[in-house]
Formats: structure tokens, C-alpha cells, sequence
């Protein structure tokens, strides 16, 4: 994106691969829930989640050591107009599908078209901002950009490419259980039954083995997942050698109750992983799209009434630190104070639209710790009563004698979140509002979050060193009420979606890192999220005789760090 890759043209392996790790042996993972679909590019159905990372690959790889760099993998080589208004992939000749099949320009141009029109909302933003896409060659295609983005040549190398024939007669978006895309990725399934588990065994054949992107990576020949009711029976089945291992996302829980006799024995390990990334933002999310949410002053409340100090100190022991924005930790966040220099001149211009805090600097509120957090309740109920809310007969009710009741979608099996609502009600009883939890199966959550049906509802985004035009479908207004979108608080700010395009604009590193500031500015002192703990560092237990390389990439304990990067070791 800016400057030149780390890695020069003839590198051996990625900084953090280890070459000579050894292949072979199994590796079997948890899920909570279940699953109906296998094809992981669609919004129809659900699917485990690994599958789009461990069976297909797109024309550019990404390295997790840089935060915006790409290497050819179907492509050998990429070439882009000086302004990036096209890109023009040609592919390696030994490109293959898990079949054995050449990889074709056809199928190329196929996978864009099919993903861009029929598949997951994630895909069809690219589409749109595509005026052209034409064989230039046997093995070559170019792609003509309809908008300047420089970060649109990128984002196209990324997309999974899918073989055409396949498709031949069968609807892509239908999302059978038996309708698996064929993929060039290393790995593919194997067996699985449904709802309780899928194997995913590596190809003996795979195309990509020798090539330097993939040299120590993708090392054991077998991969399972099996699917458990809740976190606790997953829990226990890891405990019971069941699982070769498991991410911990609770401190508390990984110092209080990782002492079983496997543990104690050394025949599971303990590895904590440091990264480099960006919190990201953890907690739950407010719709605001309906009454009371659409007034900040409300979502202000909630965020005081919120004691996050002391339901940090019982949930994780107090030792994990909580989020202060969406890029915390990392270079991008927003500075504290007021916006300066150029964050500032960007946001000038919507001075009128912003909220409080925006421009001079917002902080989350913070409690003394103790159960009662009367300070931040009176100035909660403060802010209440000046959005017109009043507690008549022990219950908060706005001027038309409505009671301020809130539903909390929850997922069966989140203990820690129930624990959190659990807590959270308590106080919030304080103020006359009633909270209750609403339980529902994997099934039926994923159905009400795609059609957006919930008040509150537990909050995870990712957010990499890389932002870009992903940004457009985490909280852009175009997408802000389409069923399935991702931009769940349902904001639409013209300032926001101008720092996007700033981001997306940016020729310069410090332009780019300007933008992201005012924008994660405009995100915090939105009061859409009321923040929990980040994670701040990987946690997985595993059993003894996995490895993983010396090197940790910047990214740490990405999606793909394990299993991609570890080995079996006898």
C-alpha cells in the first residue's frame, strides 16, 4: 500500500514460517453450536467459521508480519497503473483445484462475478466499484477500478477463487449441505456429519506445497472440528484429551482453571503469544436504529451505569485492561485530548453533526470499583431525565408512560456475557430499567442478528493494523439497514463515511493514520459499543507435542496463526 514489501523477490519462507517444520500427524479443534451449510461464501446457512481460511486461496496471499503488504499465490506476477485505477494479475502455470483441475482466467472472472452478485455481503462491495474485468492473455486478467481507491488492487487479490464447472446447473447461494466449493487451498473435507463434526484431510497433490509463500506452513495432514453445546461441555472435553487445543479468552479463568492433572503433568502447555494489533472493540452493542438508543445521552447513560471496573475484577479477576477505543494499542487509535493537525482539519468540517466529545476527546467513564457506582448513576439518571426519562412508581418511564425495558440477545453457551448482563441488570434496576437476558441457540442468533432483530447484543469486531474499505461494511450508511449487515449499531454519519474515504484516499502513511484517528474519534464518542476487556495477549492450551515457529508474526495469534504456522512433533 505504501512503499515497498519487507520481502525481497527471491525470499525462502515468510520471516515467521519455519521451513523445516516436519508434516504430518492430526489436529482436532472445538466449535461451539453446529453448522447446516459448508460453503462459506455465501449468507445463507451456517457454517464453521475456519472453512473459508483453511481450503481456499486467492490470487495474493497475505503476510502477517506487514500490515499492508500482499505476495502472489495463484498470481505470479501483479502489475498496477501508476494511479492503481487497474490491476493485472497473470497466473502461475501450475495453479491447480483440490481436483486437479487448471485454474483458469474463466474461472477467475467467474469467482469475482458469482461472489460480487450471489455471494456474502462481504464480497459485493468490491463488485460495485469494478467497471471492467477482461482477459488480457492466456493466463492473465485485468481489473479496472470505476472509483480512485488505492487500496482496491489489494482487496481484489484477496478474493477466493472458486472453479466455474462446478456450478454448472446448481443454484451458488442455495447453501446445500452436500454443495462444497472446490477450492485451490491445501486442505479439503474430507468427511463430516452434520452439526457434530467436520475433517478436513491435506492434499497430497496440493499445487502450492514448493512455492516460498507456502514453505513451512499448512503442515498436518489431518484437521478436525467438532461441535459442542456451550464453551463448558467444550471445556471439559479438552480436559478429557479430546481436543489438541484451545484458545482462552478469559485471563481469569486461564490462571484459576488450567490446573488439572493434564496441565500438571506437562501433557498440555500453556503458550501466551504477544501481538501487535489493535483491540479492536469487545462488548455489546446498542441498535440504534429504534427508541431509547437513538439518543446518545441514553447510550452515555448506559455506559456510566455500565461498572466495568468492578465486573471486570469478577469475571477476569481484574487483569485483563478494558478497550478506550476501537484501535487501542496500536498506532492508530485516536490520541487523548483534542483532535490536532490533521485529524483535526478533517473533521472540521463537521463540527455541527459531531457528537460530544469527538473534537475535544472522549473517555470512557470509569467507577471506583465498589458495587454501587453511585457517582456514575446520578450522573446516569441525570442524563436520563434530560432525554425524558422519569422514574414513576420505581420504574423509568419516558413522557408517554412508557417503562424502559431492554432485551439482551444472548447466545446459549456465552457465560461470560450472561455473567456480564447478569451484573449489568442489577444496577441498571438502580435506575428503574429492566434488563432481561434472551437465550437463543446458534441457529436462531445468527437469524435475529441478520435481520437485525435486537435491542443489545454482544459485540465482537476485529480491527487490523490495515483498516480500509472494509470500514464501508462495519459502519458505512449505505449498508447501515440491509439485513445481514455488519454495521449492527446501524450508524450513518456523513463525517464517518468522509474518514473512510480519507482512509481509502491517503498517498501517504501519515495522511492514512490521521484518518484513522478521526474516524476511531467519531466511533468512540458515538457511545454505540459499551467496551469490555481487550485481548490484550493469545491464549492457547495445547497438547505438548504441538510447536509453533520462534518468530511470532506482528499479528500474533491471528485466525490463521494456528494451524497454519504449528507442527505436529513426535
Amino acid at each position: 500500500m505504501y512503499g515497498d514489501p519487507a520481502l525481497p523477490p527471491d525470499f525462502v519462507s515468510l520471516p515467521y514460517a519455519n521451513p523445516n517444520a516436519p508434516k504430518g500427524g492430526r489436529i482436532v479443534f472445538g466449535n461451539t453450536g453446529g453448522f447446516d451449510s459448508l460453503n462459506p461464501f455465501i449468507q445463507k446457512g451456517t457454517v464453521p467459521w475456519q472453512l473459508r481460511f483453511w481450503g481456499y486461496e486467492g490470487l495474493m496471499g497475505r503476510s502477517w508480519d506487514e500490515p499492508f503488504s500482499l505476495y502472489g499465490l495463484l498470481a505470479e506476477s501483479i502489475e498496477t497503473a501508476p494511479d492503481r485505477s487497474w490491476v493485472e494479475f497473470t497466473l502461475r502455470p501450475e495453479a491447480r483445484f483440490s481436483d486437479g483441475s487448471v485454474v483458469t482466467i474463466e474461472d477467475v472472472i467467474w469467482s469475482y462475478e458469482t461472489l460480487g452478485t450471489k455471494g456474502h455481503l462481504r464480497y459485493r462491495g468490491l463488485w460495485n466499484k469494478i467497471s471492467a474485468i477482461e482477459p488480457t492473455g492466456d493466463r492473465s486478467v485485468r481489473i479496472t477500478f470505476n472509483e480512485p481507491d488505492r487500496e482496491l488492487a489489494l482487496i481484489a487479490g484477496l478474493r477466493p477463487i472458486l472453479k466455474k464447472d462446478q456450478w454448472l446447473g446448481i443454484e451458488f447461494d442455495q447453501g446445500a449441505l452436500a454443495d462444497i466449493p472446490i477450492g485451490t487451498g491445501a486442505y479439503v473435507i474430507q468427511n463430516y456429519e452434520a452439526g457434530r463434526h467436520v475433517v478436513l484431510a491435506r492434499n497430497k497433490d496440493y499445487w502450492g506445497k514448493d512455492i516460498p509463500f507456502r514453505r513451512g506452513t499448512q503442515n498436518f495432514d489431518e484437521m478436525r472440528i467438532d461441535f459442542f453445546g456451550d464453551g463448558t461441555v467444550l471445556f471439559e472435553a479438552f480436559k478429557a484429551g479430546d481436543l489438541s487445543a484451545i484458545r482462552e479468552f478469559n485471563a481469569d479463568k486461564w490462571n484459576g482453571q488450567y490446573g488439572f492433572p493434564a496441565v500438571v503433568r506437562g501433557d498440555i502447555v500453556k503458550t501466551e503469544i504477544p501481538h501487535q494489533k489493535p483491540s479492536g472493540m469487545t462488548g455489546l452493542v446498542m441498535n440504534t436504529r429504534h427508541a431509547p438508543f437513538d439518543d446518545w445521552r441514553v447510550r452515555e447513560a448506559m455506559l456510566l451505569a455500565f461498572n466495568f471496573e468492578y465486573i471486570n475484577d469478577t469475571v477476569t479477576g481484574g487483569v485483563q485492561p478494558r478497550i478506550s477505543s476501537y484501535f487501542s494499542g496500536s498506532p492508530l487509535a485516536a490520541q487523548a485530548g483534542a483532535a490536532t493537525g490533521r485529524t483535526q482539519t478533517l473533521l472540521a468540517p463537521f463540527n455541527s453533526d459531531l457528537l460530544p466529545g469527538t473534537l475535544e476527546g472522549y473517555a470512557l467513564p470509569l467507577s471506583d470499583g465498589s458495587a454501587r457506582n453511585r457517582k456514575n448513576l446520578r450522573k446516569a439518571a441525570k442524563l436520563l431525565g434530560q432525554a425524558g426519562w422519569a422514574v414513576q412508581d420505581g420504574q423509568l418511564r419516558n413522557d408517554t408512560g412508557e417503562p424502559f425495558l431492554i432485551s439482551v440477545l444472548l447466545r446459549q453457551g456465552d457465560t461470560d456475557m450472561q455473567t456480564v448482563v447478569e451484573i449489568y441488570a442489577r444496577a441498571l434496576e438502580r435506575l428503574g430499567i429492566s434488563m432481561t437476558a434472551d437465550k437463543v441457540d446458534n441457529a436462531q442468533y445468527a437469524g435475529r442478528v441478520t435481520e437485525l432483530d435486537f435491542q443489545m447484543t454482544p459485540f465482537r469486531r476485529a480491527l487490523s493494523l490495515s483498516p480500509g474499505n472494509e470500514q464501508r461494511i462495519y459502519w458505512g450508511s449505505e449498508v447501515a439497514n440491509t439485513p445481514g449487515t455488519r454495521n449492527l449499531m446501524g450508524m450513518e454519519s456523513p463525517a464517518a463515511d468522509a474518514m473512510i474515504d480519507a482512509m481509502l484516499a491517503s498517498e501517504t502513511r501519515a495522511d492514512f493514520v490521521a484518518a484513522t484517528r478521526a474516524l476511531d474519534r467519531i466511533l468512540t464518542a458515538g457511545r454505540y459499543v459499551i467496551p469490555i476487556w481487550s485481548f490484550d495477549v493469545g491464549r492457547i492450551a495445547h497438547i505438548k507435542e504441538l510447536r509453533q515457529p520462534e518468530t511470532v508474526p506482528i499479528y500474533g495469534d491471528g485466525p490463521q496463526y494456528m494451524p497454519d504456522l504449528w507442527w505436529h512433533q513426535k
